[in-house]
């Protein structure tokens, strides 16, 4: 129960940092969702809600994990929050369109094709699993090959 107290503490924080994902240019639109893919750039979809327990406690555990931040960054992948609090009617599209009626909804576009759904229920080494199926950007390519080298 202390744990729950917590949590729902936090959710005030939490949309505050919804706010200011948007703010960052991170927020969820399908509009964007589709111009990153045509550019051929690799995205991570988080659909959430601040009513979404199994969310935050997500957020907390694994996607704000130090070692997940860093393999986004590594691999230079786009980062999208869909925040479906109201339910939002193109953020619902779009759990449809992959077999959901609510959040949470994780997505990982590698390439071409279809995303990876990843499970509603995450750690940080699963999450890191799942980023393997991207390759390191380039700079983080030529990076760890001059480390490499003798």
């Amino acid at each position: 129960l202390a744990a729950l107290a917590i949590l729902t503490l936090g959710l005030d924080r939490d949309r505050a940092g919804a706010d200011a994902a948007q703010a960052d240019g991170s927020a969820f639109t399908q509009a964007r969702l589709d111009g990153l893919l045509a550019q051929g750039k690799p995205v991570f979809v988080n659909m959430t809600a601040a009513w979404c327990i199994t969310c935050q406690v997500n957020e907390r555990v694994a996607l704000r994990a130090e070692a997940v931040q860093a393999g986004l960054k590594a691999r230079g992948i786009t980062a999208l929050k869909g925040d479906w609090t109201n339910q939002n009617p193109e953020i619902t599209r779009l759990l449809e369109r992959h077999g959901r009626s609510g959040v949470p909804l994780y997505l990982l576009y590698a390439g071409a094709g279809e995303p990876t759904v990843l499970p509603q229920i995450l750690t940080p080494g699963l999450v890191l699993e799942a980023l393997q199926a991207v390759p390191l950007a380039a700079a983080d390519r030529s990076a760890a090959l001059t480390e490499v080298r003798p």
